[in-house]
């Protein structure tokens, strides 16, 4: 066996003892190393994911494009409701609390003011069709995509490409942004050790993506519906997935 297909060995062991429904995939950003045999195509419920898959590239091409500077107070680009923020409150300062609610749905309200029109409108028109996830679309009120399109994505994330997440803003976004403050963050992604930055928008369980740019490695894990929370299997399997990525 090359070490590749042992690790997913190891992976498909693991993830079947915990939750046989899982749905997991590991690669690069040149292949897909290992992922689901049937059911590639498939729209999955992927909802959680939506502050990752949309309204965070949707805001890097915003940064890109000059329209939006990260330390400018809410208040100064007129976004609505603006004024229930903290003082001062910018996109810098809520990217970093991570997956917090409120944070999430005010950075929306100020992607649909500048964009003119819905977020998920906007990043299927400038992130997921030039992408190639066809599969990916907002259906009443959640999100749904396959796993060969989060595949696309991650892939994406780890290429050499500039288009249509801007590499500045992936680069910019996967490091400490917080200072000496804790827990550490990134602009909506975490450190997970060894490299590897992490989303996972539900603590413990739901689906959580990690990229590690500095070994070319990629991995995702949407749980089964019926799937009890595993904060364990969340763990063990990042352990896996990224066993071969030194420490750093």
């Amino acid at each position: 066996m090359t070490p590749h297909s042992e690790q997913a060995a190891r992976i498909e062991a693991l993830v079947r003892t915990a939750d046989p429904d899982a749905v997991w995939a590991t690669g690069s950003g040149d292949t897909l190393h290992h992922g689901p045999a049937d059911g590639a195509d498939t729209p999955l419920d992927v909802g959680s994911l939506i502050g990752v898959l949309a309204l965070w590239p949707v805001l890097g091409c915003l940064v890109g494009q000059g329209e939006l500077s990260l330390h400018t107070p809410l208040a100064t680009y007129g976004v609505p409701d603006a004024a229930d923020l903290p003082a001062g409150a910018t996109a810098h300062h809520l990217l970093t609390r991570g997956e917090d609610g409120p944070a999430l749905a005010a950075l929306t309200r100020l992607a649909e003011h500048l964009g003119a029109g819905p977020l998920a409108d906007y990043a299927a028109r400038r992130i997921w069709a030039p992408l190639g996830m066809t599969g990916t679309r907002a259906v009443e009120g959640t999100l749904y995509a396959p796993p060969a399109d989060l595949v696309r994505f991650l892939r994406h994330l780890l290429s050499t490409a500039d288009h249509p997440v801007p590499r500045a803003w992936t680069a910019d976004s996967l490091r400490i942004r917080t200072g000496e403050l804790t827990p550490a963050r990134g602009l909506l992604w975490h450190p997970a050790g060894s490299g590897i930055w992490a989303h996972h928008p539900r603590p413990g369980s739901g689906p959580a993506l990690w990229i590690a740019p500095r070994h070319d490695r990629w991995a995702l894990l949407l749980p089964g519906r019926a799937a009890p929370p595993s904060a364990p299997l969340r763990t063990a399997f990042r352990d896996t997935a990224f066993a071969a990525t030194p420490a750093i």
